[in-house]
């Protein structure tokens, strides 16, 4: 039998993710995407496969070439699926004929087009655009192009005027399109000055759910309402009323009441979101899961799944009972749910589920499934017995090649008796009686989740000779509404502790981990806790901080999100320096004696590169052992969907400065 092999960053271009799964209405025709990286080219390739979960029999691929192809949905009857696809340039929406046949695109739009949803008489498909005031559905693209490319300055008159997922505002508002499928005559369901986000067709085809802000002064104004939006008329009614924020709004099949993800942002963005449920006949929306404290949705984090969408609540076909994912104890599960108001797991495990798809049917479900030593595979999911039948192997050969570390889950108090939740991973290859490094990493949010979940990075390091430790300190989602708002005001405070609490818990119950050779690392809150801890103690021996935050004075304004999150995580402003220079790492940075490498993106909108340039310069300026890298033309997204190329340098130079200080 041939020896495995540990595992290599470059071992992404062989992994492949699978993502997106949806059911028919029968029950048994699924559709999935599949996405891999391609090394030559440095992008990502997205193809979709069909597979009969009845039959259970190899899936079969119905898109094909090197572009990414996305979002499949089924039609109601099953016999056509719409999906977005690149291939011409711009994502535009496709449609082709589940018995066989070439795609046909349906749309031209000048700006691309995503989200299709399906009219229930399969003759309709909205869909999401993005426009100028200017602009139509079927502009063509010689009219596209008549503009000199010469510069021009950004004017600039709003606080939102920049996103790190999509760079400077160009004066596009995201409207709703419909498009015939038979003819491709469109139409626009939305105009005016406000992004509208399309959610779902109502069963008898005279309303669209949307969610949209229609605020006046949308830089002071965090709320997302639902509207039902008539499909002739193109009259709005909000069922929201500015109350919060709501999404993932679902119609009942017989139309009576519409399921939705929301809240009242109690507490700002830390504030768990809720089941909702609004009853058409007699408008009234009411929370179904107010007294609890379970998190809907999923919150888990990685660096490995690509397309994952989260399906909000899926109803049955008796109009009464319902599924949807929830982030729970490192966890993410299957919750029934009923109007009612039963709510119960129905499939718990440690896992990470981010997908699941039921058709409409409610004894069956198909779920993406990842696992620390599995990336992801689909599975069949008897809702009734529980038992999981395993449809996708997509990794098998690569994950026959090599060794994975298995984590070991770990439950402590912390130092004023909070119960904490995290996990360890031996090194692969452990040998007992040998002492090995350790290093902490800490996850960014600081509300997100770690989870029983595939961690490329993890499993590189553990490959190196590594232990690794990582935990959910307070300010985590998954724990409950006061651990989650427990680090707003706090940073630097008990969530620090909470960390340390876990290194002191692993040291002593672990004798084969060598104190004296403690590494750290984290991604954004996780590189500003990075910053923090080393200065404010020498126990580690070398750091590595990644898009992080290092100044809250500076960051007030420059961030896509600066003029707000520090209110509302710090709880302070301008108005108070004294408070923002307290929690800023960069006040301590006479303290810093660890080496520290600094990795960050030149197009970081979230966390801007000014954070890295300061803390660079002031250790530089200082003698500090200490490293800049700087990534072209990245995001804060760089770790899970930046260029390939750039994402197998970031893992490389993480590896080579722990190989130079601490092995």
């Amino acid at each position: 039998m041939k020896e495995k092999r540990t595992i290599k960053p470059e071992d992404l271009f062989k992994l492949k993710s699978v993502s997106d799964p949806h059911l028919a209405a029968n029950g048994k025709d699924c559709i999935f995407v599949e996405t891999k990286m391609l090394e030559k080219e440095n992008k990502y390739c997205s193809n979709l496969f069909y597979i009969n979960v009845q039959e259970k029999n190899q899936p079969v691929q119905w898109t094909f070439g090197e572009n990414r192809n996305y979002s499949p949905r089924w039609s109601s009857d099953g016999t056509k699926l719409a999906f977005v696809s690149d291939r011409e340039g711009k994502g535009q929406i496709y449609v082709m004929d589940t018995n066989g046949g070439e795609a046909r695109q349906l749309t031209k739009c000048p700006n691309g087009a995503t989200n299709p949803v399906w009219s229930p008489d399969g003759r309709k498909i909205a869909f999401n655009v993005a426009l100028k005031h200017d602009e139509t559905l079927t502009q063509t693209e010689k009219q596209e192009k008549k503009e000199d490319k010469l510069l021009v300055p950004l004017e600039v008159e709003k606080m939102k005027y920049k996103s790190d997922a999509s760079g400077f505002w160009d004066g596009k508002y995201n409207q709703i399109g419909i498009v015939q499928v038979e003819s491709g005559e469109v139409e626009l369901l939305t105009s005016g000055k406000h992004d509208f986000q399309l959610q779902s067709w109502s069963p008898n085809g005279n309303k669209i759910a949307v969610t949209a802000d229609l605020s006046e002064d949308k830089d002071i104004s965090f709320i997302s309402d639902v509207f039902l939006i008539d499909t002739e008329t193109k009259d709005y009614e909000n069922i929201t009323n500015g109350i919060g924020s709501f999404g993932h709004v679902t119609w009942s099949p017989d139309g009576k009441n519409l399921g939705m993800f929301g809240h009242e942002q109690e507490f700002k963005n830390a504030t768990l979101s809720k089941i909702w449920l609004y009853n058409v006949e007699v408008k009234n929306l009411t929370c179904l899961t107010a007294d609890s404290d379970l998190l809907v949705g999923d919150y888990a984090i990685g660096d490995f799944q690509q397309g994952a969408v989260s399906p909000g609540i899926l109803w049955g076909e008796d109009n009464h009972r319902f599924y949807f994912l929830a982030t729970d104890h490192g966890n993410t599960v299957v919750y029934y749910g009923s109007l009612d108001g039963e709510l119960y797991p129905a499939h718990l495990d440690r896992q990470h589920i981010y997908g699941l798809s039921t058709g409409g049917k409610i004894d069956r479900a198909v779920v993406a499934i990842s696992k620390p030593t599995n990336p992801g595979e689909l599975y069949l999911l008897s809702v009734t017995t529980g038992e999981l039948e395993q449809l996708t192997n997509v990794n098998e050969e690569v994950l026959n090649e090599v060794t994975l570390a298995e984590p070991e889950t770990i439950q402590f108090q912390s130092s004023d008796d909070w119960d904490l939740h995290g996990w360890i991973m031996k090194p692969v290859n452990f040998k007992e009686g040998e002492k090995y490094p350790l290093i902490l990493e800490i996850h960014g949010g600081p509300h997100a989740m770690y989870a029983n979940t595939y961690f490329h990075e993890f499993q590189c390091l553990a490959a190196e000779g590594y232990a690794i430790l990582y935990i959910n300190p307070r300010g985590s989602h998954g724990y409950g509404q006061a651990f989650v708002d427990a680090v707003r005001g706090d940073y630097g405070g008990k969530d620090y502790e909470d960390i340390m609490d876990a290194v002191d818990y692993a040291l002593a119950n672990y004798d084969f981990i060598e104190k004296d050779r403690l590494g750290v690392t984290g991604g954004s809150y996780g590189g500003f806790m990075t910053n923090w801890i080393i200065g404010h103690t020498n126990r580690f021996k070398a750091a590595v901080t990644q898009r992080s935050i290092s100044n809250w004075i500076s960051f007030y304004g420059v961030s896509d999100i600066g003029y707000y999150f520090t209110d509302w995580q710090i709880q302070s402003d301008l108005n108070d320096i004294t408070t923002l220079w307290k929690h800023s790492p960069l006040a301590y940075v006479d303290q810093m004696e660890t080496p520290l490498l600094i990795l960050h993106s030149e197009k970081d909108y979230r966390c801007p590169i000014e954070q890295a340039e300061q803390l660079f310069i002031a250790l530089k300026h200082r003698g500090k052992a200490t490293k800049f890298i700087r990534f072209p033309e990245a995001n804060h997204e760089l770790s899970r969907s930046g260029k390939p190329n750039l994402r197998m340098k970031r893992l490389n130079y993480i590896i080579e400065w722990f190989k130079e200080y601490l092995i």
